[in-house]
């Protein structure tokens, strides 16, 4: 009955990849609002002839974007490794399924 405990244990790890892929989609998107937010102040700069290393506000959103570059690397990390844990778990659950079943077709 080993394997009812693995399957828990799996669905557990199914659930947090679920929560981490969610929360890659709200990086992503956050990621891509700044990048639009960069590409607009870049261009009202340009117009006033003010280099963008000079402008805090696009310092800021380019420190914002770096750390979203570096949540979204660790993210795919931690959901790469939670496949391979589900992964692994998927074939342990099946291989209790299949000794629970043979000693019970033994025991017989």
């Amino acid at each position: 009955m080993t394997f009812l405990a693995l399957d828990a244990q799996k669905n557990l790890f199914t659930l947090q990849k679920s929560q981490l892929q969610f929360e890659q989609t709200l990086v992503m998107s956050r990621a891509n609002y700044i990048t639009k937010q960069m590409g607009y102040r870049a261009q009202e700069l340009e117009e006033e002839d003010i280099d963008v290393d000079d402008d805090p506000t696009y310092i800021q959103l380019q420190q914002e974007e770096s750390y979203l570059e570096t949540r979204q690397d660790s993210l795919d990390s931690q959901i790469s490794l939670m496949e391979n844990e589900i992964s692994s778990l998927k074939n342990l659950v099946n291989s209790n399924i299949k000794s629970y079943c043979t000693l019970n077709l033994i025991g017989q």
